[in-house]
């Protein structure tokens, strides 16, 4: 009979297996093609609260004048964001919702990235990549755990997050390492 394992070990058995396999998708998908954003209808109303969610539209051209090889670009008046990859194929854009602080157009590179924390606005969000700072505030690329967009920037708070729906803050977290140039166009 052969001998039995201890519960612990087994669960431990699953969870290395689980995070393996979690693993091995995230680096397929970040080889992958990435589907862009496509044609939806706008939402017309919004929870009392919350800015309406921003509206996905037929894939943008990344900006003239955004720099060549793999990066992400930012457009500060479309509150855009395109992961371009090293051939400059477009691998994912999405809408995103800036904070109350805006990085000057300029050239960046990803300098710290934290899975999790509470935002200036008390939401918990994840994914952070930090990129650029102004006047003393950090700005940074995040999405909220629960998938929510943030609340009115009428508080007078100063804030440099740019948050996004959760599965552009997956992505991004995935594409968007510690060096990655940050590419930022008005």
């Amino acid at each position: 009979m052969p001998a039995r394992l201890p519960s612990w070990a087994w669960v431990t058995g699953l969870t290395v297996g689980a995070i393996a396999a979690v693993t091995v998708l995230a680096v397929q998908a970040d080889k992958g093609p990435h589907p862009t954003a496509t044609s939806a209808k706008p939402r017309s109303t919004a929870p009392a609260g919350r800015h309406p969610a921003p509206a996905a539209s037929t894939p943008a051209k990344v900006p003239d004048g955004s720099g060549t090889g793999r990066r992400v670009v930012y457009s500060l008046g479309e509150k855009r964001v395109w992961l371009v990859d090293a051939s400059e194929a477009t691998r994912r854009t999405f809408t995103v919702w800036p904070g109350t602080v805006s990085p000057d157009p300029g050239t960046y590179t990803v300098s710290s990235r934290n899975e999790s924390t509470t935002g200036s606005d008390g939401v918990r969000i994840e994914h952070i990549i930090y990129f650029a700072a102004k006047s003393g505030v950090s700005v940074a690329f995040s999405n909220a755990v629960d998938g929510a967009s943030p609340p009115p920037a009428d508080s007078g708070a100063r804030t440099g997050g740019v948050r996004m729906k959760k599965a552009d803050g997956t992505a991004l977290w995935a594409f968007g390492t510690v060096g990655t140039t940050v590419t930022v166009v008005r």
